[in-house]
């Protein structure tokens, strides 16, 4: 955990070689709703009203060798690929040991020999690759989706109706003992306003170490920035998705993405969920 956000910032070239196949990283405005095809048939069903990824081939669909090349790098669980429009979320799959997680697709840049597939060191520790090994592996865009609440039951029949003269001489009743008025009961809090914007939120990382990821989200906290986890599961093993937002306009979210970039965090973007 100490090493992961402690050194982010001395880590941040690390992270630049290690994309060196990506588009610029100021382009990480990524991630489009997520992927339930991508979570095994034996996970939990989401419940009434919750989100759930889903596959979505129709945006990115390969399955061909990919690389990792030994050395750490930074930003979580991702790979990298040529002509990627726009960064994405996306299930990996190990085909060769059926194992799973959930990452980020970035553009590669650099066309080196070898696969096309650049592979990150947390996808590779997740999907049991070696390092240097070429190894075959699917990766699928994800969308998410949301459960359709239960129909609404019929509402409670209301109350019988209060005698005005049973209220009345109640009231009087109070003032002869000087009683005190009771207190109003205190308004409801307003529900926060929506967010205008397609994608409100800043994606930090994904990890797979759940210390990890609250650091991280202790460390923005600190520095005043609304992050908060999410977790997920896929194939038995758990994940950690560390954002900050909703932010309630496009000021208020780049002023959230320069902070977290100024703690250390250079591969931040805007997601939308």
């Amino acid at each position: 955990m100490g090493w992961m956000v402690g050194t982010r910032s001395a880590l941040g070239l690390v992270l630049m070689v290690s994309l060196a196949g990506c588009d610029s990283v100021p382009s990480f405005d990524f991630l489009k709703p997520g992927d339930e095809a991508a979570a095994p048939a034996e996970a939990s069903a989401p419940r009434d009203g919750e989100t759930r990824d889903v596959e979505a081939p129709e945006i990115f669909a390969e399955a061909e060798a990919g690389l990792w090349d030994g050395r750490p790098s930074l930003g979580g669980v991702w790979v990298a690929y040529p002509d990627v429009p726009e960064p994405e979320r996306v299930v990996i799959r190990n085909v060769e040991n059926g194992s799973s997680v959930i990452g980020a697709l970035f553009r590669r840049e650099r066309d080196n020999p070898g696969p096309r597939f650049q592979i990150s060191s947390d996808a590779a520790e997740a999907l049991n690759i070696l390092a240097g090994a070429p190894t075959e592996i699917e990766v699928i865009a994800l969308t998410r989706e949301t459960v359709a609440p239960p129909p609404e039951t019929e509402p409670a029949p209301a109350a019988d109706p209060v005698d005005p003269t049973a209220l009345a001489a109640a009231a009087i009743a109070e003032v002869e003992l000087g009683e005190t008025e009771a207190a109003a009961a205190p308004l409801p809090t307003p529900a926060p306003q929506a967010s205008s914007l397609d994608r409100p939120y800043i994606q930090i990382g994904i990890f797979n170490v759940a210390a990890n990821a609250e650091a991280t989200e202790a460390q923005l906290r600190g520095a005043g920035l609304a992050a908060q986890t999410f977790t997920q599961e896929s194939q038995g093993r758990t994940f950690y998705r560390v954002i900050v937002g909703p932010a309630q306009n496009e000021s208020a979210r780049a002023a959230a993405l320069e902070s977290a970039k100024s703690l250390g965090f250079a591969d931040a973007y805007f997601v939308t969920n």
